[in-house]
This record gives structure tokens, sequence and C-alpha cells, in this order.
């Protein structure tokens, strides 16, 4: 988060060989003994196998998604792993990652002599008994295909960190010799992470570039060119080393914790990822106004700053929704408040005011917090008090140093620690808080030594859990809010989590990118990345937060275009260098004007993005690898190049987008998938299937359509609060290669809590039909009732790419002369009433 916490880290040697470097050695898991099968029972739709090492229960979530979790005996785990009482709690902790309402499926189980096979009608995983291993096969054209194979299984050892030596338990699997491995969370290594080892524990990397190896949300899972992902469902300190100490070999090493895995199988990609977050959760769609534009710095110091910086964005038409207030909201100085949460009122006199009328305006307000609680805050002595804070060894609070003073951390795991949290984000709440922004949450400083008491009264060290705080930081504030506004969607702006985070609406961020265009360039990798395994709102502070001593309005431009077509749309920054727009030149505040108009005028479309990642866990930053994704891979080199591409993605089906990431570009290479392509800007028609080269300006970007395709939009609006759903410009991309194509456009109140699930939604249907050189456009609407639902629509139809004035355009077998044909740029525009009633529109 800050440009000075880099330096705090730096005080604990474990830190200081974290940054300075990284020098692992592999675990070795000679020693483990070989493990037998002893006897097995099925028990509540599980395999449960005994073993010589100790019991192993399989576990199946679905017809595509296997468990499987070791509970080694204390015999196995003594030479290596600690059996003190912190050790055994940590090896029995839940499951962080499979969500709370997954249920158990019944398969199939075949006993032979040397084998179990435990199937359903896609996935097998077939036990051979002597020496006890697992091996997953997926079923095609009635064949059994080698999906993922253990290759020892469950091991001890150790692994070699600098000059520390620690004990760990893992497992270990065969990779195949071209096989492509994605994943890891947050990270900098290029799409393709096979042959690097990275570690596993959240951390900050203040000013990163174009290479980073660890950061704020390690994520334990990859997913594999051979359409499976592999899933360690742990939670402690440890590694993922992907065929870097062994070609062949992907090992997964931890310090202690849940000895289990995931493995899942899906036919394409898309199918994969939604059978993932089937297990580990769907994200639920965010408020409507979380897609706008946010206005947001390190810091906003007074009400008065936020008052005028507001005024600002609306005098200057500029389209504002949010404006998020860093630390100097409880505090005037840095260092020595964090754990106040209390506004300051030196220089906040009037919050609740505020609030209210930024509100009335039509922007959010949005609050940092961070777990951390100072020895000099107001709250400490509650804090204490009240058992909030995680303990050391003596059983009083733990206390150590960081940059912003000596401290005490919030224990999120247990009772005290989270009704005291929930009391304060309670009251800030009712003063009319809309959306809270969790920062420090890896968490940024955590000593080994720290104590967390679980739910359950057991113990665990901060190793143990530290990659799950900012999870259980985030399921808290979920579940406190829906407590309080069971019919609001909450908001979740976090940096820090683990598989499954997504199921508590987190928004996670880049973290502390530097202001540079080194910064720039990873940010398609992270953001997809990411999104491969269910966190589809990753996104970038957009221009950079760090360093950046002067304005470099170049890239600057070119990072705030991007962001239109990026999850979330917020600026921030260190303010040395304002991130507001409207700080900025005439020039820079026209060319972005524009692009976070258009951001608004998007909104149909890319709610719609939202709604289907909360039905199917499709990324809204889609990878242009998704395209072939129906090809077996092992024959379709194609297909696995672009899992290297990062420079270029697809934003839902319709976008194609290359942000520029250099100084005076004036051409960007763009890799087309298949089919037809228009130019976004110019409307430049661009054949499929090959590279091009698309010409770029300061005042564009190069952003392409695909043919075929249905864009729903609406005029510019200045917020969210201003949205009307009863006009529609639907834009339809013609072309004569297309015969046949679909859309959809999802609507709500913008706020209801699961409204997609509970009928409180529309959802219009678009599809265009080419036959005889006459195109059919039908229209249709599945609608339940919601507040706010129009009851018609002034419906505005543009069809791109149209030749010639039409003969005759009819609606329902009516003429219709409202129309209009611009020879130059190719359009025909059609306007109508729709009353929501099934229409075809026929073009002659």
């Amino acid at each position: 988060m800050r440009f000075l916490t880099l330096f705090a880290l730096l005080r604990t040697s474990l830190w200081i060989t974290l940054f300075f470097g990284q020098a692992f050695v592999c675990a070795n898991a000679e020693n483990t003994p070989t493990n037998n099968y002893v006897s097995h029972q099925l028990i509540d739709n599980a395999l449960v196998v005994s073993t010589t090492q100790g019991q192993v229960t399989l576990s199946a979530y679905g017809p595509q998604a296997i468990e499987v979790h070791y509970a080694p005996s204390r015999a196995t785990t003594a030479a290596n792993i600690s059996t003190d009482i912190l050790a055994k709690n940590a090896a029995n902790l839940p499951s962080f990652a499979i969500k709370e309402a997954a249920k158990k499926h019944a398969l199939a189980l075949e006993n032979t002599k040397h084998s179990l096979t435990f199937s359903s009608d896609k996935l097998s995983a077939i036990i051979t008994k002597h020496p006890f291993n697992i091996a997953f096969y997926t079923l095609k054209d009635n064949q059994k295909q080698l999906l993922l194979a253990q290759e020892r299984g469950y091991f001890t050892g150790t692994a070699q960190e600098n000059d520390q030596q620690h004990p760990v338990q893992g497992f270990r699997f065969s990779l195949t010799e071209h096989e492509k491995l994605l994943g890891g969370g947050e990270r900098v290594l290029g799409m393709d992470r096979r042959g690097q080892r990275m570690p596993l524990y959240n951390r900050a990397h203040y000013g990163y570039e174009t290479r980073s190896t660890q950061m704020n949300f390690s994520i334990p899972a990859v997913l594999s060119s051979n359409k499976y992902i592999v899933l360690f469902d742990n939670s402690a300190k440890g590694w993922m080393d992907l065929g870097k100490s062994e070609q062949n070999i992907l090992q997964f090493e931890a310090v202690s914790g849940r000895m289990a895995y995931l493995v899942f199988a899906g036919e394409t990609y898309p199918e994969l990822i939604k059978n993932y977050v089937e297990v580990t959760g769907k994200q639920p769609m965010p408020p409507r106004w979380a897609l706008g534009n946010y206005a947001s710095r390190f810091g906003y110091r007074s009400e008065q700053e936020v008052r005028k910086t507001v005024n600002k964005f609306i005098e200057l038409d500029f389209p504002l929704d949010a404006l998020i207030l860093d630390l100097y909201w409880f505090g005037k100085d840095i260092k020595g408040h964090m754990g106040n949460l209390d506004w300051d009122k030196a220089t906040f006199p009037t919050p609740k005011s505020m609030i209210s009328d930024l509100n009335k305006q039509g922007v959010k307000t949005v609050l940092i917090t961070e777990p951390f609680v100072l020895t000099s805050s107001t709250k400490w002595a509650d804090a204490t008090k009240s058992q909030a804070l995680a303990k050391g060894g003596d059983g009083k609070p733990k206390r150590f140093d960081f940059y912003f003073g000596n401290t005490g951390l919030i224990d999120v795991f247990n009772d005290d620690g989270k009704d005291w949290f929930n009391a304060i984000y309670q009251g800030l709440h009712q003063q009319g808080v809309a959306g809270w922004w969790g920062d420090l949450g890896e968490p940024e400083v955590h000593p080994s030594d720290t104590l967390h008491t679980l739910a359950d009264g057991s113990v665990v060290n901060g190793d143990a859990i530290h990659n799950v705080y900012g999870h259980q930081w985030a399921k808290m504030v979920y579940e406190n809010q829906l407590t309080l506004t069971p019919n609001k969607r909450p908001f979740i702006l976090m940096r820090s989590g683990f598989a499954g985070s997504q199921r508590y609406g987190m928004i996670p961020w880049t973290g502390d990118v530097n202001r540079s265009w080194g910064g720039l360039k990873p940010q398609v990798e992270l953001s997809l990345q990411m999104g491969l395994l269910g966190m589809a709102y990753t996104h970038s502070d957009l221009g950079g937060f760090a360093g950046g001593e002067t304005f470099n309005k170049e890239m600057y431009i070119r990072w705030l275009q991007y962001g239109v077509f990026q999850p979330i749309y917020r600026p921030h920054a260190q303010d040395n260098i304002a991130p507001e727009v409207v700080f900025h030149d005439k020039e820079t505040q026209a060319i972005l004007r524009n692009f976070i108009k258009l951001r608004y005028q998007l909104l149909p479309y890319n709610y719609t993005l939202a709604y289907q990642n909360s039905t199917t866990g499709m990324p809204l930053m889609r990878p242009l690898f998704f395209e072939q994704a129906s090809l077996p891979t092992s024959k379709n080199e194609a297909t696995i190049n672009l899992m290297d591409n990062a420079t270029s993605y697809l934003w839902g089906d319709a976008f194609l987008v290359t942000p520029v990431v250099d100084a005076n570009v004036k051409s960007v290479s763009v890799p087309l998938p298949k089919g037809v392509w228009f130019d976004y800007f110019n409307g430049d028609r661009h054949l499929g299937n090959h590279t091009v080269d698309i010409a770029t300006s300061l005042e564009t970007l190069p952003v392409l359509v695909r043919a075929g395709s249905f864009i729903p939009m609406i005029d510019a609006i200045q917020s969210t609060k201003d949205y009307d759903n009863t006009k529609l410009t639907l834009h339809y991309y013609h072309d004569k290669s297309v015969n046949h194509s679909v859309g959809e456009m999802y609507e709500d109140d913008g706020e209801m809590f699961q409204a997609n699930t509970q009928d409180l939604f529309e959802l219009l249907s678009f599809k265009a039909n080419q036959q005889s050189g006459q195109l059919a456009i039908h229209l249709s609407r599945n609608a339940h009732h919601y507040v706010g639902m129009p009851k018609s629509r002034q419906m505005t139809l543009v069809i791109h790419n149209w030749q010639n004035s039409p003969a005759k355009v009819m609606l329902n077998n009516k003429v219709i002369n409202d129309l209009s044909w611009d020879k130059t740029t190719r359009t025909l525009t059609v306007n109508f009433v729709w009353q929501h009633q099934d229409l075809t529109l026929n073009v002659q």
C-alpha cells in the first residue's frame, strides 16, 4: 500500500531474505516410506482408504471434481513434522477453498485385486494398491485418457530457504513434456509459469514492474494446458515447484496445515473454470455503481478536499460513482493512528453530512480499514479488553513493530475478534458508508509465533493460516454486511486472499505497482491469471501507484484508456502526482473524458459480463486461448502458443483489446482469432486467424469488435444514480461471413443481493440470422419483476458494416420509416419502441 512500508518489512530478517533473494532448494522426498493399501470403506459418499501411512479420503463434488485428503499417521510425520499441539491443530484445519454449501456426490466404486476405481461418467480416480498411488482419468469416446497422476503422492521432507531448513509435507505429480501451467495467483512471470518455483506466502511487493515472484495474493493452484486444475487446499506457508527443481515434476510443499488437493476436469477451458467455481464458490454480482468511475488517492486529508474533488468531477463533466478515503480519515499522520477507525474530527468535522451530500450527488463513500491496532491508537485498550487481538505464547496480545508503529493484529478467526471488528463496521455503516477497503491483509507483517484461536477453540500459529487471513477477513465483512442490509450487495475491495475468496464478493487489485511503463506492462497478465482461478474483478491502480517524480502524460493516458476494459475503474496513487484526471491538463481531460464516458455507455454490456461471471465463473477479461478451447491441445500448437499471450485479451465475447504499454507507439501487433473483426474507432474490417498491425494514436486504443456481436449501450450519464433503462442503443456488427449470432443483456435494479437467483431480473435476448442477402434480427425478453423494471424501451438499433441503403425495413411485418443510413460510416440506424413482445426486424 504505502511508499515507505517496504522499509518496515525489511526490519525483520525473514523479509530481508524474501526481498533480497530467494535461494530455494526443492524439498527432499526420498526418505518418505513406501505407502501401501490396507482397506477401504464408503462413508457418506466418500471413499475412505486406510493405508500404511494413514487415512486417505476421496470425495466428489460433482462429476468433474474430486478431492483427496490425506490424514497421515503420527508415525509417518514424526521424523520431519513437529507433532506439538499447534501442528496437530493445523493438520485438522477445515477447508477454506471449498464453499460452505458444497455437497459430496456419490460415485461408482469398482474394487479389484490391484486397484480401486472411484468414478463418474466424466472423471475417474484409479487407486493402485501396492504401492499406493492415485491417477486421474477422463472419459472420452468411451476411452479413459490419463489426465494427471501422482508421482509419489504424499511425502515429508525438508525445504531450504536461503540458510533456513523448513520441515514440510507435500504432494508430487508427474507432468507431460509439452504441458503448460498457469496459475499461482498474482505474479509477474509470464503466462506459462512452468519452470518456476513460487513461494506461497502473501506479501506486498512495493513498486514492482516487469518481474515479481511473490505478491499480495497467492493461489495454490495451477491450470494446465491439458485441461485440468489442481488446487492444493492448504492455507500454510509453502511453495509450488512447477518443474523447476525436477523438469517433469509438479511439487507442492507446506510447513503445516491441511494436506488435501482437488482435481478439476473440463472439456473446454471455460467449462473447467465453471467446474472450479461450482466447488470454490461463484462471485456474487457487485452493485452496479461498482462498475463506474472512482476518485481515489493516498490520500484525501480533509472533508473540504473531498467535497472540492467531487465538485470538480461534476463541473468538468466527468462521471463519478465513488470516492475512496485512505488512512487520513482516522488520523492526520501516516504513523501512530492505525486502529483508531473513527473519524478525525479536526479534519472531518461532519462526516455523516459529508457522506449524505456526496450520496445526493450520486457518489458513494468507501473507507479504508486495516487489521492492525497500534498500541498508540485510541482503541488499543478496548481491543485488548475485548480479547480481539491475536495472542503470543504468554497469552497476552502479540505485539510487534512495523512501519506504522508498535501493533497488535485483530484475530479475525475467533468470535471475540470478529465481534469487536464488526461493531466498528456497523457504526460506520449507520453513518452511510457504502463500501469497505481492506488493506494490509496479507497480513503485511505477521510473525510466525502469532497465535490465532479458531471457532472450535483450537490454536494455530501465523504460518499455518497466513494465506487465508484476508480470505477470513473478507468473509467476516461480507457476512456482517448482509446481516446489516440483507437486500444490498456488499462492496469489499481487498488485496489479499485465497482460493475461493471470490464467493465473499472480494474485489482484489494488483498491489503497489510502480507508476511507469514497466508497471503498466504486466497488468493484463496479472488480471488474466487471477480471473482463471475465480478472482475475476482483479484490477490495477490506474496510472500506477508508487514513485514517479514527474507526470508522464502519455503513460497516464494509456493506462486509463486500458482501464475502460478492465473490471474496476479506479485511478489511485500517491498524491505527489494527482491520480484524478480532473487535475490534469485540458488535452488529457478531453481524451479521457471520452473514454470514461464510454465506460458508462457500456454499462449494460459490462453488467451482463458481471451476470455471466456470477452464474458460470467466466472472467470478464478472457485470454485468447479460450477461442480454441474445443480443440485438443496435443494437436493444436496454436492454442498452446496463445497461452503465452498477455498482450491482448477478450473483454467479454465481443471486444478484443490490446493496451498500449510503450511510449510513442504508432501501431500495435494484434493476434486475431478466427472470424472477422472491426476496428471499434474507425470501422476498418480485418480478417481473423492471423496477426495484424492496428494503427493507433493517443486519442484511440487498439480495440476490435467481433463480427456478429451485439453490444447494448446507454447514453452517457453523470453517475449510475442517473441510469436510465428505458432507452437502449443496441449495436450489431454485421458481416456476410456470419449467418447466425446471439447476444444477451442482463438487467435488474442494480443493488438487490442475489437478484439473479430470486427472479428479480430481466434477460433480453438478441439473435441475428442472415440468408439470401436479408438480415433478420430477433428480440425477446424473459422478464421477472423488479423495482424500476421498464414497461417499454425506446430502442435505437445501429447495424454496422451495412453497405447500401436498405430497400425496406420491416418490424413484425410492418414497414418502419424512422431510420437512416450513413454512407461514410456504413451504419444503418433504426428507431422504434419495444413493448417487450417478441420482435423481428427484417432488413432487405
